[in-house]
């Protein structure tokens, strides 16, 4: 009977070690596998040439080194590009790359389709298919980067948790993700430049906290009132405002970080001067900037974009209380810019 390959990626550093030894190899090994795997992006044990030759023969028989597959790239004129992976089962995810002046950002996803139903998300309209698993998370983050290596491009600086899916219902493996995006034996990201976003799981925002990770939190809060949240994030009935601000106010923060709290303009529903004086209220105490975004409309929503003017007479209220309050406009608008959109429009295109 033969054993089933162990993808090696699913192995924590220090699994990984303790695997090593019962196979009769030293333990210093799992440093010089990992180094191959995410910082010199080898995709074979025959590449790791300071590993023995029977040494690496053994590494192939027992472990594989498994990768998403890009299915497709869109490139915006404005410089963003949104990856298209299929998973091992033939699921496939979002991650879009999002270059500035002093940052090259990637959001990336951590479920297929997703539970929470916010009716302005295009990806909660084809509801939720799975978890993904932390090798896939962190795999969005090492392929993005390969790419980027291949064409002599600035590497990824930041990592935002705020593609496909609600990342706190997916806590374990988001969390063993997080551990090998951020430490210096994986991909080495400071845990200063990742995000992790959440629609509002208030006991999974205290876990997080609880876990030191020291990674930032950006919380989707998008209403003002429990009455508009109820209606447009049903997550609002199982946590409302005042039990989600309360975990926000507990949350740990280092000296000099703040929670982001992402709001979603939508027109006539959440967008009032009055909306923006009771959110000036809410948020009163707790250290954080408001990240202001414009809906931007997909195929078949329900709501539509505000005039700029009055995302601009939101913005001023917010100002006016000395609230950092950037409005965020949608990247990528000239592709599938909506989180969701390109998996949906490719999904009948696809085999």
């Amino acid at each position: 009977m033969t054993t089933k390959a162990i993808p090696i990626k699913t192995l924590s550093f220090d699994e990984l070690k303790e695997k090593l030894v019962t196979m009769g190899l030293k333990a210093y090994r799992a440093g010089q596998i990992f180094a191959w795997i995410y910082h010199q992006h080898a995709v074979s044990f025959n590449e790791m040439t300071n590993i023995a030759k029977a040494e690496r023969e053994l590494l192939a028989a027992v472990f594989t080194i498994t990768a998403p597959t890009v299915l497709l790239v869109e490139r915006s004129s404005d410089g963003t590009r949104k990856f298209l992976f299929r998973l091992d089962d033939g699921h496939t995810v979002e991650s879009v790359l999002i270059p500035d002046e002093d940052r090259q950002t990637l959001c990336i996803s951590s479920q297929v389709g997703c539970r929470q139903a916010c009716r302005f998300c295009l990806t909660a309209q084809s509801g939720f298919i799975r978890d993904l698993k932390a090798s896939e998370i962190s795999d969005q983050v090492l392929e993005v980067s390969r790419v980027l290596r291949r064409e002599g491009s600035r590497d990824i600086t930041n990592i935002v948790l705020m593609g496909m899916g609600e990342p706190l219902a997916n806590f374990a493996e988001v969390t063993r993700a997080l551990r090998t995006i951020t430490s210096d034996k994986g991909l080495g990201i400071s845990p200063r430049r990742v995000t992790v976003s959440t629609s509002g799981l208030v006991p999974e925002i205290g876990k997080l906290g609880a876990l030191g990770l020291r990674v930032n939190l950006a919380v989707s809060l998008n209403a003002s009132t429990d009455e508009v949240r109820d209606r447009i994030m049903p997550v609002n009935m199982r946590y409302p405002i005042r039990e989600l601000l309360a975990a926000c106010r507990r949350f740990p923060l280092e000296p000099r970080r703040r929670i982001t709290f992402e709001y979603v303009l939508l027109k006539k529903v959440n967008d009032s001067p009055e909306d923006a004086l009771r959110l000036v209220k809410l948020l009163r105490g707790i250290k954080c900037k408001v990240n202001l975004i414009p809906f931007n409309p997909f195929p078949g929503s329900e709501f539509q974009r505000p005039d700029d003017a009055v995302v601009r007479r939101f913005q001023q209220v917010l100002l006016d209380h000395h609230y950092t309050a950037p409005v965020r406009e949608s990247r990528g608008r000239d592709i599938s810019a909506a989180c969701g959109q390109l998996r949906e429009r490719a999904a009948s295109a696809l085999p």
